[in-house]
């Protein structure tokens, strides 16, 4: 087994993804200790999509018979002034994760991996799904800071549960 650039640069992206995962599940835990049901089951929400992205990664590696190297994962942050600073931080993670995820797209054309510049195309489009829906949560929190209900409001009614995305790669303990 020999790795290519691609999947050396995929393996980490698996770390970031898992740091991403604790992340999200420390400022779950947060809006938790506020009793902000809502606001925490949407961040535990997102720390499963952050794991469940990282095993998508993974199972395109066993399919491509990749060498795998999970790296380790540094501690997330977990502590958090108010209600506004975790958003923040969430926010500037979806971007600096698109980033990533662009760079990783760029490898794959460079090294004409058509197959991995494909696999790629649909964690752009998760990106920019990510990166638009925590702008608007940092706007309404922001703006709500005060009145925890309104956010509490807007999340139940704007990000609840969504339907499972039918043309997401598989995982790999799906």
């Amino acid at each position: 087994m020999t790795n290519s650039r691609f999947a050396d640069q995929l393996n980490a992206q698996i770390g970031e993804e898992l740091l991403a995962h604790a992340q999200y599940i420390a400022v779950a835990a947060h809006y938790d200790a506020l009793t902000m049901p809502r606001m925490a089951g949407f961040f535990f929400r997102q720390a499963r999509e952050e794991r469940d992205h990282a095993m998508m990664m993974l199972r395109y590696l066993l399919d491509t018979d990749a060498e795998i190297e999970i790296p380790a994962v540094a501690a997330p942050q977990s502590h958090f002034d108010g209600i506004v600073a975790p958003v923040e931080l969430a926010l500037a993670q979806e971007r600096k994760v698109t980033e990533q995820i662009h760079a990783l797209t760029r490898i794959a054309r460079d090294e004409n991996d058509f197959a991995a510049e494909q696999f790629m195309q649909w964690f752009i489009k998760e990106q920019v799904e990510e990166v638009a829906t925590m702008q608007d949560l940092l706007t309404v929190v922001g703006r709500s800071e005060d009145d925890i209900n309104d956010v509490e409001t807007y999340v139940e009614r704007e990000l609840g549960a969504g339907e499972a995305d039918a043309t997401a790669p598989p995982v790999a303990d799906a």
